[in-house]
């Protein structure tokens, strides 16, 4: 009975898509925050002076608000994809687990 279930799932067309968005979104975000990591790591890799600049008078540098907003930036995107799980990813579980009790 288990399998005829899975099968039943697998094959639902709302599951697929759950799949496939799911997917997409998770990718997309993965691929935004290792770009903006990786370009992080490689300017200060190559042009560390870039970041070590200094702001005006003071003692801060260019690479302070840079990383302050790698790590907003890494927040927004969690905030993102949870919002979008508990939006409309949930209410695609919640018609696949409907259609497979009916």
């Amino acid at each position: 009975m288990k399998q005829e279930i899975v099968k039943q799932i697998q094959e639902n067309l709302k599951y697929q898509e759950l799949v496939k968005k799911r997917s997409f979104l998770a990718w997309g975000l993965s691929i935004a925050i290792l770009v903006v990591y990786y370009v992080f790591i490689l300017v200060i890799a190559f042009d560390p002076s870039l970041l070590g600049a200094k702001m005006g008078d003071g003692v801060m540098t260019i690479g302070i608000p840079i990383g302050i907003f790698i790590i907003v930036f890494s927040f927004v995107l969690t905030g993102i994809y949870v919002r979008r799980a508990n939006g409309e990813f949930d209410e695609l579980s919640r018609q696949i687990k409907e259609s497979v009790k009916g």
